[in-house]
């Protein structure tokens, strides 16, 4: 019963003072100091943390400028997605769709070629040339 509980309930929260726990943690701290003086994270969160100090005001508007734009841009594309009109189609129909008109596509782009590409032209004139030594047509007997 007790693994039981184990998978239902999910392991135990560790003590904030258990030992264990706090030498994990100070272990993961230190990696991420280490990351951030490596990536320069460190001092690109401290000039904004100044900048943020030194503009108040400034800082507010950006930061919530940005948040009422990603969510009017969000507000827009559910709108948009709402008044399309149509079929709705699944993913994969959507994917089938776009691989047929591809292939409508190259299969136009070569029947309006008006030469053949190399290789398949000396293909095809190595077939005509057997063909006519098989049947005979050739001006060209071998002894």
């Amino acid at each position: 019963m007790g693994s039981w509980k184990k998978f239902i309930m999910g392991e135990k929260m560790p003590d904030k003072n258990d030992p264990q726990y706090k030498e994990k943690y100070e272990k993961d701290v230190d990696a991420g100091r280490r990351f951030a003086r490596w990536s320069g994270l460190d001092r690109f969160a401290a000039k904004v943390q100044d900048f943020a100090n030194k503009h108040t005001k400034a800082f507010l508007i950006i930061v919530f400028g940005f948040v009422i734009l990603c969510f009017g841009m969000n507000i827009y594309r559910m709108g948009r997605v709402w008044s399309q009109e149509g079929e709705r189609k699944t993913a994969v129909e959507q994917q089938d769709e776009l691989i047929k008109n591809r292939h409508r596509r190259v299969k136009k782009a070569i029947s309006s070629a008006h030469c053949m590409p190399p290789s398949i032209n000396r293909d095809y004139q190595e077939s005509i040339t057997k063909n006519n030594k098989d049947n005979g047509y050739s001006d060209a007997k071998e002894d």
